[in-house]
């Protein structure tokens, strides 16, 4: 029993991080305090009645405590430990990825409008972040059409000798290849940037002078194209839902929980319009409302996503921590940011907003999981499962005339797709094709840290096959001591001949086999728990085949560098990571060859004359 008054002697009244640990040593919370004491005791007093804090006796091994030198350090190492060890119970953004921003950088001779995910401290200026990539891709088409910038990268730029197709359809000038007025293509630079920054009326107005002076000049294909333009621009700016009369960029934070659940919606205010928004759900969280939103904004903005002006919340922070996210958030984008909890007027009435969307995305979560939770209880109930399968993992073999044998699993949890838990397997042992020694010595090597404790066990175990696979599947779990884990297989339908005619033939059901059971189960057609369990088994063979794709892929390049005499292995390594394939190997000059750390010119002439005779 872990003994938190000892324990709590050893933790000084200063601020930091601390550290929960399990009995086996993992890593279940990390937490900030301005008094790590305070903060440690506070998780042991009687008053404390949240369901983590009473299992705590049961769960937790140790604490251990990170001094800071204050509260903003303080906050950067959470951040920096919850990504590095992704504790059980602390808020996690499932898609870490950064949303999609739109970058222009006007220093660049040929100023091109490129989607980036991170916003880089440079002189480029950056426009979003867009929701989805439906919107950017929408925006992208608007701008190509009616600014006609380029969409090339630098590469492409300098190397190429005749113009693309954009230039054909007319939504690029062809800076590339033809001399044209860079004055012209800067003006139209600066017009995509008034489009993106949302100033319609100044665009509008100067477009519409431009029309009139082509329509004067009798150019009146010039005038239809301004024309067109100016109408397709305010149908778009049109579109864009105007929410506060000041030209501010604003993230506006809305958040809405019952019990352990909550949604973190960010709605994204870009000079004054609403642009979108994204929710964030989570589950096991016991924490208070200041606690669990500052560890959400650690983590966001912690991710490298766009920084606004503003950050409005719903909820007041701990004491002096708005204050520390507005310097941190400053320094991050190089002018002042406020954090701020709105009291009244309009920047409170966006954050109501911003409380009813949480509040509406929490119950189409909600929903959803309900429907599959209906799901996964009537397949517990239609294959006599013992647990109830909230994680499902379904595994596959995959081999060509037993070469580059590999394995997959991928893992299903509430019906859908964890592609962040999916693994692949090469064969170590088996050498050839022998699918059940293959499943034996993949399933041997998961579940093997499942039996030591080092990871934890699915709910249902899939395999893609009949009875042979099935055994092999019951056996090695058997032989590691592990008796808890349903195990199903799953056979293709089966193509009959019935007659002598060819249009004579039956195509069986979906088959699932069960330990201890003669005949298979066979579900309903179009069933939805059918459909889960195809799903699973078209998943886990399409990502065995990717996986064993590029096996094959890079032996048959690596053979093919092989047999250049003079060529080893640094060499080889070096070669694809300097061009990354081997088409563009067998493309470059000798003089691009030379290019590579380590090959001289004599080399590079080998190289080139293997591949050109």
């Amino acid at each position: 029993m872990f003994d938190h008054e000892e324990k709590l002697t050893t933790i000084p009244h200063e601020p930091g991080c601390y550290i929960m640990r399990d009995k086996r040593g993992k890593i279940v919370y990390v937490g900030k305090a301005k008094d790590l004491k305070n903060r440690v005791r506070s998780y042991f007093s009687s008053g404390d009645t949240r369901a983590f804090v009473a299992s705590l006796p049961k769960v937790l091994g140790d604490i251990e405590t990170i001094i800071t030198a204050n509260e903003k350090e303080a906050m950067i190492l959470e951040n920096t430990l919850i990504k590095a060890h992704k504790p059980k119970f602390n808020v996690q953004l499932k898609d870490d990825k950064n949303f999609l921003s739109l970058r222009i950088d006007k220093s660049h001779e040929w100023p091109r409008v490129e989607v980036v995910r991170r916003q880089k401290k440079d002189k480029a200026r950056y426009f979003g972040p867009y929701h989805n990539a439906k919107s950017i891709r929408n925006t992208l088409n608007l701008l190509n059409k009616y600014f006609q910038l380029r969409t090339c990268p630098d590469t492409v730029l300098n190397n190429r000798s005749r113009p693309c197709l954009q230039y054909q359809i007319k939504r690029c000038p062809g800076p590339c290849v033809y001399d044209i007025d860079r004055d012209d293509y800067l003006k139209n630079v600066d017009e995509a940037i008034l489009f993106l920054d949302g100033r319609g009326e100044e665009l509008i107005d100067g477009i519409q002078s431009r029309m009139y002076q082509a329509s004067e000049d009798m150019e009146f294909e010039l005038a239809a194209h301004y024309r067109d333009q100016m109408f397709s621009i305010k149908r778009a700016l049109e579109r864009q839902q105007a929410v506060s009369t000041e030209f501010v960029d604003r993230d506006v934070i809305g958040f809405y929980r019952e019990g352990d659940r909550l949604t973190v919606q960010v709605m994204f205010v870009r000079g004054g319009k609403l642009e979108g928004a994204r929710s964030f759900s989570f589950k096991q969280q016991e924490f208070p409302d200041a606690e669990v939103l500052s560890s959400f904004l650690n983590q966001y903005y912690g991710a490298g996503n766009y920084v606004p002006r503003e950050v409005l919340l719903p909820v007041e922070l701990e004491e002096g921590e708005a204050e520390i996210y507005s310097e941190l958030l400053t320094e991050t984008r190089g002018t002042k940011v406020q954090v701020m909890v709105p009291k009244r007027g309009a920047k409170k009435a966006l954050v109501e907003t911003a409380q009813m969307n949480a509040q509406n995305s929490f119950q189409q979560e909600h929903d959803k999981e309900e429907q599959a939770a209906d799901l996964l209880e009537t397949l517990q109930n239609r294959l006599h499962l013992r647990n109830f399968p909230q994680r499902i993992e379904c595994y596959d073999i995959s081999n060509m005339q037993g070469s580059q044998i590999v394995g997959s699993m991928v893992v299903f949890e509430d019906g859908v797709a964890n592609k962040k838990e999916y693994r692949q397997f090469k064969m170590r042992d088996v050498q050839s094709q022998d699918d059940f020694a293959s499943m034996r010595e993949m399933l041997g090597r998961r579940f093997q840290k499942v039996a030591d404790g080092e990871e934890e066990g699915p709910d249902l175990v899939v395999i893609d096959g009949g009875k042979g696979q099935l055994k092999q599947a019951i056996t090695v779990l058997e032989d590691l001591g592990i008796h808890t884990i349903d195990v199903v297989s799953l056979a293709k339908a089966r193509v009959d001949k019935v007659g002598f005619k060819d249009d004579e033939i039956t195509r069986s059901q979906e088959r699932v086999f069960l330990p201890n059971r003669v005949n298979p189960v066979v579900l309903k057609q179009n069933s939805a728990e059918l459909y889960l369990l195809e799903r699973l088994r078209n998943e886990a063979h399409r990502f065995a085949i990717t996986f064993h794709k590029k096996l094959r892929r890079k032996e048959t390049l690596l053979s093919s560098l092989d047999s250049i005499p003079g060529v080893g292995a640094k060499t080889k390594r070096d070669l694809l990571q300097h061009f990354g394939s081997l088409k563009k190997i067998k493309a470059a000059s000798v003089e691009e060859l030379t290019e590579v750390s380590g090959i001289g010119k004599k080399t590079a002439e080998t190289i080139y004359a293997h591949f050109v005779r």
